[in-house]
């Protein structure tokens, strides 16, 4: 029954309304009151600084009320006071919060003392839960209350309920650590496969109980685990294992009202999937793909009031809903009378706006021969984002714009290869690079009409560092771009791990010298990926990181005046020494540097490599072989 239940779940899309770009958990979906079903409201704020709240009503989209335009908004939650309905609506923009009831009238604004914009934030009745960059603060009804400063990159922040009133704030680092707080006080860290992008609780209908919370990673990896006052416990992951997108948005709901709360989850290739918890295991029940970067993701009754709705909102400012909700292929053909009606203004505006924009287009093509005409530059916002996969040991380049791209131009000034991506339409060209003048790449994609999203693979090679330069045009005119810059790293295929093999042969590389700690810190930045740009507190410092390619260790423990690396691999340690030493003459420090090799640690590299070396003989010999076979057939 389970199976045949699978087979026949699915989502169907219905675009409900079109805003300016959003950014991550900037949607919400307002509750209804106990005990009623109609339609809900949906509250989405934009990089426009425009708060709309709507709902549908029989097949029309109804605007409750919408801002005027501002800075633009980062975050968007819903609160209210304790033990009542949560839908008040709650914004941030930089490091201003703005409060509105869900009829559109504002109740708050207020100015907090972080210096940093808001990224993340949570409200408990009368207490409002904030994080910046590095900062968390908890103001209790406008007053400073609690803070608490983090070593690393505060991704996310959820807030789990305790005994009575109390809440323990739960912030997801960059390193890889779920960090549980008491007021200002760590209470402990929670270690996590991956640095964790989003986090949200477990609904109770899921039955697990109290305490439970939903993260996901960068790199779509999906985890459950208990939070108290003592210790985590963690009891599932969700491995990502078709390569898909980081985690954006994850939501609990009864999508299919059977009485248990179903696992929803967003990524940032624009992939919803939805899971249902059988046996305390989550199973895929259906996915759906919506094109775009989705960054925020709700339920509940949005186009009927009979069947649940999963509703997204997207990068580009789509508001989307997923209905499960079926209907018969007569039905969908027959259109109403009111319906037609409406199609036919439709199609009477769109044939208004093409007369506008043609003369709007010859007004332009005109004042642009005169000598007085000047230029304007188009501003356009862009979402870029290069990950690591460490499945595949390359790198994800995801680009996406509100408007359609024309063509996106790499170059580089270090060698690297452009890996096919299946989603990928684009048409690409290279051209004839001089590696004497330091131009390995240089590679355009020229994007079919309606392209808002590009995504590139790229393979690089340990101990070749540079800057891969990316041209993004849009197609509008007058025709302008804007240039991205990503860092190879010197050992770019390197990802932090929070545990090493302690019984691998290691060699070791020790510097001493008169640096501070903040300098040896920013060289390791320098040389690996996912070094937090911060230099943590403490006199010594410890890091542990993982090759993606081989499998290979490094140990770094660092303190003013001194460095020591330890791995198995020698090559990561003369990388390592060449660009260090480097760093460091530019400087003008004297370096005193020893060595410990241990020979051991060749065969063991080898053994590592050894199983790449025969998968790569398998697939000249299978080309071969279908080479050959295509030339019998020819003959």
């Amino acid at each position: 029954w389970y199976q045949r239940r699978v087979r026949e779940f699915q989502l169907s899309r219905i675009d409900l309304m079109t805003v300016g770009s959003t950014s991550m958990k900037s949607m919400k979906v307002l509750p209804n009151p106990p005990g009623r079903k109609m339609a809900q409201r949906i509250a989405v704020g934009d990089h426009n600084g425009v708060l709309t709240c709507f709902q549908m009503k029989r097949s029309d989209t109804v605007v409750d009320f919408k801002t005027l335009p501002g800075p633009k908004i980062e975050r968007l939650e819903l609160g209210g006071a304790l033990g009542s309905l949560q839908e008040k609506i709650f914004i941030s923009s930089g490091s201003e919060v703005r409060g509105f009831t869900k009829r559109g009238k504002q109740f708050l604004m207020f100015e907090t003392n972080l210096s940093d914009t808001i990224r993340s934030m949570f409200i408990t009745g009368p207490d409002l839960h904030i994080t910046g960059q590095y900062i968390y603060n908890m103001y209790h009804n406008c007053q400073d209350t609690h803070f608490y400063l983090s070593c690393d990159k505060i991704n996310d922040m959820i807030g789990i309920p305790g005994s009575g009133k109390d809440m323990f704030p739960v912030l997801g680092c960059q390193d890889r650590v779920l960090r549980v707080l008491s007021g200002s006080e760590l209470l402990y860290e929670a270690e996590v496969p991956g640095a964790p992008d989003t986090l949200a609780l477990f609904d109770v209908m899921s039955g697990f109980g109290h305490n439970n919370l939903i993260y996901g990673t960068k790199d779509g990896i999906i985890g459950l685990c208990t939070v108290n006052k003592d210790n985590p416990c963690h009891r599932w992951e969700i491995a990502n294992s078709n390569n898909l997108g980081g985690i954006t948005a994850i939501e609990t709901y009864d999508v299919n009202t059977d009485g248990v709360s179903e696992l929803i989850i967003a990524r940032d290739d624009g992939t919803v999937e939805v899971y249902s918890i059988s046996e305390g295991q989550p199973k895929l029940m259906t996915s759906k793909n919506v094109s775009e970067s989705v960054t925020a993701i709700g339920a509940g009754l949005i186009t009927s009031a009979a069947h649940p709705d999963v509703v997204v909102s997207t990068y580009p400012g789509h508001v989307i809903s997923l209905t499960s909700e079926v209907k018969s292929h007569v039905a969908q053909n027959v259109i109403s009378p009111s319906a037609r009606t409406k199609l036919d203004d439709l199609k009477k505006d769109i044939e208004d706006l093409k007369r506008q924009v043609l003369t709007e287009r010859e007004k332009y093509q005109k004042s642009a021969g005169s000598d007085s005409a000047i230029s304007a530059v188009v501003k356009f916002h862009v979402n870029d984002k290069f990950t690591l996969n460490p499945v595949d040991a390359n790198y994800l380049l995801s680009i996406e714009i509100q408007m359609p791209i024309e063509n996106v131009l790499l170059q580089c000034d270090v060698p690297i290869d452009l890996l096919d991506v299946e989603r990928n339409s684009a048409v690409v060209s290279h051209s004839a690079c001089d590696p004497e003048d330091k131009n390995y790449l240089l590679a355009t994609y020229r994007c079919q009409a309606n392209t808002t999203r590009l995504d590139v693979k790229v393979r690089s090679i340990e101990g070749q560092y540079g800057t891969l330069q990316v041209y993004i045009t849009p197609r509008i005119q007058p025709k302008t771009c804007q240039l991205r810059q990503y860092q190879i790293k010197p050992l770019s295929l390197h990802r932090r791990t929070h545990i090493i093999d302690g019984e691998r042969p290691m060699n070791t590389l020790k510097l001493s010298g008169s640096f501070s700690l903040g300098e040896v810190h920013s060289w390791i930045g320098y040389c690996i990926p996912e070094v937090p740009d911060k230099c943590p507190s403490g006199d010594a410092i410890t890091m542990f990181f993982q090759s993606t390619f081989l499998d290979t260790q490094l140990e770094c423990n660092y303190k003013q005046g001194a460095v020591e690396f330890r791995s198995d691999n020698i090559s990561t340690i003369s990388i390592l020494k060449d660009v260090i030493t480097k760093l460091a003459t530019q400087k003008k420090i004297a370096l005193n540097i020893t060595y410990e090799l241990c020979e051991d640690s060749i065969p063991h590299s080898l053994r590592l490599i050894h199983p790449k070396l025969d998968e790569q003989l398998l697939l000249a010999k299978k080309s071969s072989t279908d080479r050959r076979s295509e030339g019998t057939l020819h003959a």
